[in-house]
């Protein structure tokens, strides 16, 4: 994500959670990969930006900027634009590596919810945490006029696989870790992760609050199928 300086008969076997009505896994035979549909609408949402760059309205459409309540739209459509095609083919290749085996153990309808959630979330943490530190003197932080790109709901999948794969799982099980560590822990991840993909026009603070979110919804498994 980057910021805009402007702008899942009883028998012998386990018996295994059904998907509810209308919710087939990802890897069913037939059905379309999630993470293939989104590279799609990157791709198509891209083109609808070069076109309305055009006409002066693709950060209207766009771009998510304060005060929320004018384009409300953009709490959504932001998730899914980018700034350029460097920004589209690296948060492209991250969704491909990260998202990959998280839509592989959930549904289809519920990886696309949680994609825009989290990344909606992402991006409004940016400019509300932005907007909060700049109005304080000490800290030397100007608030985000712009935002706009999928890589904080990459970030949250990236913190729903840390937390929920089988070696986190299996550790969880093995030791009693108390809550205020594994909260600590992954906000130091978090931490750790934002620092490492620091940048000027790199919107940090929407990559810190996606993998939190990803990583508190990896603890609480809200992705498995049958939950």
């Amino acid at each position: 994500m980057v910021r805009r300086s402007r702008s899942r008969t009883q028998s012998s076997t386990p018996r295994r959670s059904t998907p509810s009505a209308g919710e087939q896994p990802p890897a069913a035979a037939g059905s379309p990969s999630p993470i293939l549909e989104l590279l799609v609408v990157f791709v198509l949402v891209f083109v609808v930006q070069g076109l309305t760059a055009f006409a002066g309205v693709m950060g209207t459409l766009f771009v998510l900027a304060p005060p929320l309540a004018t384009n409300p739209w953009t709490i959504v459509t932001s998730v899914y634009a980018h700034s350029g095609f460097g920004h589209l083919l690296s948060n492209s290749l991250a969704l491909l590596v990260f998202g990959w085996p998280v839509a592989r153990a959930t549904t289809r309808l519920r990886f696309h919810v949680f994609f825009a959630i989290a990344g909606a979330i992402a991006g409004v943490a940016q400019l509300v945490l932005t907007g909060t530190l700049a109005a304080l003197p000490i800290v030397p932080v100007a608030p985000t006029a712009g935002v706009l790109g999928a890589s904080g709901a990459v970030f949250a999948l990236l913190g729903y696989l840390v937390a929920s794969n089988r070696l986190s799982s299996g550790l969880a099980s093995l030791v009693d870790v108390p809550n205020w560590l594994s909260a600590l822990v992954f906000v130091g991840l978090a931490v750790a992760l934002t620092l490492a993909t620091a940048s000027p026009g790199v919107a940090v603070l929407a990559h810190f609050a996606g993998f939190l979110v990803g990583a508190l919804a990896g603890r609480a498994r809200v992705l498995a199928v049958g939950s």
